[in-house]
């Protein structure tokens, strides 16, 4: 098994304070976590192999990612930091790798445009482009005979469904039809958050994790649902992933990075230093 990353969330909001980490569940009931800056620097000095930091709220409010809170964080951190959020041009990739950041997550821009995941991938490297995608179970499999139906834990089946502007809005797309196209248009990675899952603290989702860990050859980041070291060995084992993120266990002293890295090591799952 190939080392696994651990990989601390920062969703941040815009308000008065210029930059707000916050935290909901299925991407809603938002509440405060902290200063980005300070939290960066707190998981740099625990040990994150890299951090993300989404600006939640850039896409469904059409404006541009937060580039001084970015500038900030990137000055205080020395490990890889990838950025989204209304991230719509290859001119907005290029500001935002220039501000600090090392690659650059699309979601909402990429469903709409496709064709920017390969521009951006040409001009910056794949190794630049993560695809964030959000998905949410869908139960109509009768209907969507075209969709990819997987058999969940209790037998059921679902098709996974491609959501954007923050959840807000569904698209009809199939997720790992879609992973699948990333992939071939130059996606370097996919970070992977169940809707489902996300802030519930019950584990990651991982019928849909494994399926595309399988059936992909680039890195999946499993995200949407951790509550303890014990899902994030879950992730790995049983779902496949190559690196787990998560934010709330972390942004509320639940658990720091090194919990996390000293569970899986003593479970076998290998992790850096």
């Amino acid at each position: 098994m190939l080392t696994k990353r651990i990989i601390p969330c920062l969703d941040v909001t815009l308000d008065e304070a210029g930059g707000t980490v916050v935290k909901g569940v299925e991407f809603l009931d938002l509440r405060k976590a902290g200063d980005p800056v300070e939290l960066a620097k707190r998981y740099n000095e625990q040990g994150a192999d890299e951090l993300v930091f989404l600006d939640i709220t850039a896409s469904h409010e059409g404006r541009d990612t937060m580039i001084d809170v970015i500038q900030r964080t990137a000055n205080e951190v020395f490990i890889p930091l990838t950025v989204g959020g209304g991230i719509g041009s290859v001119e907005r990739i290029r500001e935002i790798l220039r501000a600090g950041a090392d690659k650059v997550s699309i979601n909402t821009a990429a469903v709409k445009n496709p064709q920017l995941v390969r521009e951006g991938a040409d001009i910056f490297g794949s190794q630049c482009i993560v695809v964030a995608i959000d998905c949410k179970r869908n139960t109509d499999v009768e209907n969507n005979p075209d969709k990819t139906i997987i058999e969940l834990e209790d037998g059921s089946r679902v098709w996974y469904e491609v959501v954007i502007y923050g959840g807000r809005k569904r698209t009809g797309v199939d997720t790992v039809q879609w992973a699948k196209k990333v992939e071939e248009l130059g996606a370097g990675e996919i970070l992977l958050t169940s809707m489902d899952r996300d802030g519930t603290y019950d584990g990651f989702d991982l019928p849909i994790t494994r399926k595309l860990s399988e059936e992909l050859e680039i890195p999946i980041i499993a995200s949407g649902g951790v509550g303890g070291p014990e899902h994030m060995q879950e992730g790995f084992v049983e779902g496949k992933a190559d690196a787990g993120l998560a934010a709330s266990i972390f942004h509320f002293g639940e658990y720091t990075v090194d919990d996390v890295k000293k569970h899986l090591r003593k479970n076998n799952v290998p992790v850096r230093p």
